[in-house]
């Protein structure tokens, strides 16, 4: 038995070493290619987004609607990529996490004495539900940007 706990701890471990990356370094920024949307969270906690311009050892500087804005890096709470990717996926997600509330609402909303739809059955009332929730669920999460840190201010 401790054999099984020793493995599955040293299994644990080397996963989670190897999911960890170092968000603390500045360096990373030099990988960003200009023109890429990032968003700057200042140490306000103040969201800004532009299209990234260039890094440098002290400042990072990105293009927004009035022309270019720099940030010295001790300003600079974190740094997001706003990628387009895994839409198929957030769709998807979406679609069926819209589905299942629709679903649900448009079952509990029929066939009940005092409500809207009192003549339809539950069953399609949970199928008109489900359709309006998969159309909503899947526009909204194809909508939803994916945003990556590549840079955060290190806690310690």
């Amino acid at each position: 038995m401790r054999k099984i706990f020793l493995l599955l701890f040293v299994l644990g471990l080397s996963c989670a070493a190897f999911a960890q990356t170092d968000r603390a370094s500045w360096a990373n920024l030099s990988g960003l290619r200009p023109g890429q949307k990032i968003q700057v969270v200042g140490m306000t906690s103040k969201k800004l987004s532009g299209n990234f311009v260039s890094i440098s050892d002290t400042a990072i500087t990105y293009r927004e609607m009035t022309g270019e804005q720099s940030i010295p890096k001790q300003d600079v709470l974190s740094v997001r990529l706003m990628e387009n990717k895994h839409r198929l996926r957030n769709a998807l997600i979406g679609a069926a996490v819209g589905a299942g509330a629709g679903a649900g609402i448009g079952a509990a909303s029929t066939d009940r004495p005092g409500s809207i739809l009192t003549d339809v059955s539950r069953a399609k009332g949970a199928g008109v539900g489900a359709v309006f929730g998969l159309i909503g669920g899947a526009t909204l999460g194809a909508l939803l940007p994916s945003r990556s840190t590549i840079y955060r201010v290190s806690s310690h």
